[in-house]
């Protein structure tokens, strides 16, 4: 199979390229040169390449920055989005396409509500998470029209080796590792009351690939560990393999806007239909997170 990889320089892109691979596809990886917001270059690169199967991943995805910014996030995930399928439409309309959303379209869930599925209504509560709701009612509109085979995924937060430190775990990690270099006895942190569910990138490439060859055209799947984690205890657990001295210490200027309190998500629909399930442990990811991190440091 030939696949082609949008936004396949960044953390997830480039995990599932290296997936791939090994998974014997030909993978042609995207990202600048195929910027998604022109819709022309979109369609001659699709064209160049006529993958069997187009990954759409190339997004603004950092929910914080998106409050500032609400008109950039729509240009590039509602429109980006709306081109790509587009062009796969006029380029190669046999290629199945699975879109990348996220699972932040739900928004607040009472806890009494989980574990979230497919069926519970999008409700999103952040400039980001309302851009990935307006791209995938297009997307879903566009490829109705259009006969196209569409796979929509919603993730929940994945961790892993690699992931930026503007993201919640690598950043907390990052900053004890500094701590613990400066010989600090404290760091800043945003709201750690919150609970999330964590899955490893690498699972949660497996499960795209898994999606292509058996998710059902037009449907939404979450990919999910089914388990939710507070982000206190992860903390706790990066301060006792980081810096065991250092307290975590609240700043106002890390809080977000709008805190969503509790995720946990249901991969029951995508077990069923590919089989897909977790297998890495939270305590694995942010071994292997911090192990990248110090890694980096010395190169």
């Amino acid at each position: 199979m030939r696949a082609l990889v949008t936004g396949a320089s960044g953390f997830v892109g480039r995990h599932l390229c290296e997936h791939l691979t090994q998974s014997g596809d030909e993978v042609v990886a995207v990202d600048r040169d195929c910027n998604v917001t022109i819709a022309g270059r979109v369609e001659r690169v699709f064209r160049e390449h006529q993958p069997d199967a187009i990954y759409h991943l190339a997004a603004l995805s950092h929910v914080g920055e998106s409050w500032k910014n609400r008109i950039e996030f729509v240009r590039v995930n509602v429109f980006g989005t709306r081109n790509v399928l587009e062009a796969a439409y006029k380029a190669v309309p046999n290629a199945a396409v699975l879109f990348v959303s996220s699972a932040d379209v739900y928004g607040i869930v009472n806890e009494d509500e989980l574990p979230i599925r497919e069926t519970r209504p999008a409700v999103p509560a952040n400039p980001y998470s309302q851009s990935k709701l307006q791209a995938e009612i297009l997307a879903q509109s566009i490829a109705s029209q259009n006969d196209q085979r569409l796979v929509t995924v919603r993730p929940f937060n994945h961790i892993g080796p690699g992931q930026s430190d503007k993201f919640v775990v690598p950043a907390l990690a990052s900053r004890l590792l500094d701590a613990a270099d400066r010989g600090a006895d404290e760091i800043p942190v945003g709201d750690l009351s919150t609970r999330r569910d964590f899955s490893d990138v690498r699972d949660v490439v497996k499960a795209y690939r898994l999606l292509i060859e058996r998710g059902r055209s037009e449907e939404i799947y979450n990919v999910a560990s089914g388990r939710d984690a507070a982000l206190i205890d992860i903390a706790n657990e990066l301060v006792a393999q980081i810096a065991p001295d250092v307290k975590l210490v609240p700043d106002a200027d890390l809080m977000r806007p709008v805190e969503v309190p509790v995720m946990r998500g249901s991969f029951e629909k995508i077990h069923m239909d590919t089989g897909w399930e977790p297998t890495i442990s939270l305590t694995t990811s942010l071994i292997d997170v911090v192990s990248e991190l110090r890694a980096r440091r010395e190169r």
